[in-house]
């Protein structure tokens, strides 16, 4: 078996289609979607437009929460942006989406952990963001995982576990052999965000990311793939909708002008 998965499209619909036609040549058996659809300053209606007829399973990730379950004026600007421009059919297919989803007996797919949607999975925020010399945040600990996972597919031969939410690629194999993946994000390189503490995202690259997965008689094997599209229709994209923030992450992968200086103390 051979299947991909894609995360954290955020309404990037260039990204999307350039990461669906690298797919497409690899031959895959399956796509999973793991969460964070629509929401951003760039194409939220036309991503949705473009993903309901492929009927992937798909999550639902924290922003498809907020975007049905938040008062508008409580939204985070990307939010904000975005739930006006959906249509009835997209909040009924966002409202559809479960937030994990055991797929096949292998595989667990959530957005953030197991049992958030907020929380980071790999990754640990920490209360030290310093410009040019910390981000404010690191890789997580072998211990942090096992807390964040608990029993979760614990057991299961060749378990394989599917995170999104930090937009972060990574790999990482626990000691009782349980397989994390994250396959970064499709739609956003870069952000800043203030949740628990001020801490920057950041891949340092502007190309549009998904995992390959590989069924082996091993076990199963990764591949992070990494797509070029023009994300300079993104950038201005994000422009023409008041957000510069997110035009110098989609140009650079890094973050130069910050969401919290444009709408305070609300997150991605």
């Amino acid at each position: 078996m051979k299947f991909a998965a894609v995360s954290d499209i955020h309404g990037n619909l260039p990204a999307l289609e350039a990461v669906l036609a690298d797919i497409e040549r690899e031959g895959v058996d399956a796509i999973v979607n793991l969460g964070d659809i629509v929401s951003g300053p760039l194409w939220p209606a036309e991503t949705a437009d473009r993903l309901m007829p492929l009927q992937l399973p798909t999550l639902a990730g924290n922003h498809e929460r907020q975007v049905l379950t938040q008062a508008l004026s409580d939204m985070s600007a990307t939010d904000r942006h975005t739930a006006p421009r959906l249509r009835p059919e997209h909040c009924a297919w966002l409202a559809s989406l479960p937030p994990t989803l055991r797929w096949h007996d292998e595989v667990l797919l959530c957005h953030g952990t197991p049992t958030s949607d907020l929380q980071y999975l790999m990754e640990t925020v920490t209360p030290d963001y310093q410009p040019g010399v910390s981000p404010g945040v690191r890789a997580a600990t072998a211990a942090e995982l096992l807390a964040r996972l608990g029993d979760t597919m614990q057991g299961v031969a060749h378990a394989l576990i599917l995170c999104g939410h930090t937009h972060v690629p990574r790999c990482e194999r626990l000691a009782d052999g349980r397989l994390l993946v994250n396959p970064g994000s499709v739609g956003l390189q870069a952000y800043d965000d203030a949740h628990p503490h001020t801490h920057l995202i950041e891949t340092g690259s502007p190309l549009a990311r998904y995992a390959l997965l590989t069924r082996a008689a091993q076990g199963w094997q990764v591949k992070l793939r990494r797509v070029a599209y023009d994300c300079e229709a993104a950038a201005l994209q994000a422009e023409r909708h008041g957000r510069p923030d997110w035009a110098d992450a989609l140009r650079s992968g890094r973050v130069g002008r910050f969401e919290q200086a444009i709408d305070p103390a609300r997150s991605l």
